[in-house]
C-alpha cells in the first residue's frame, strides 16, 4: 500500500520544480499587454468550441 502524502509534502513536490526554474526576465508593458491579449483570444477560441444553449445561461438582474 502506498504511503499517503500530507498537504505539505504535496506543496513541496509542486514548489520544487517551480523553484528550480530560471527567473523570468522582466517584460515591458507592451509585452505584457500582447501576452494578455493572446491569452484572452486563446481562451475565447477554446470556449467557442462548446455550444451552450440559452437555457444554460444564468438568469439574473443587475441592480446596483
Amino acid at each position: 500500500m502506498a504511503d499517503k502524502l500530507t498537504r505539505r509534502q504535496w506543496a513541496a513536490a509542486i514548489a520544487l520544480p517551480l523553484a528550480t526554474q530560471a527567473p523570468a526576465q522582466e517584460e515591458t508593458p507592451e509585452q505584457l499587454l500582447a501576452r494578455a491579449q493572446k491569452d484572452v483570444r486563446e481562451s475565447a477560441e477554446r470556449l467557442e468550441k462548446f455550444p451552450l444553449p440559452m437555457a444554460v445561461e444564468p438568469a439574473f438582474v443587475f441592480k446596483p
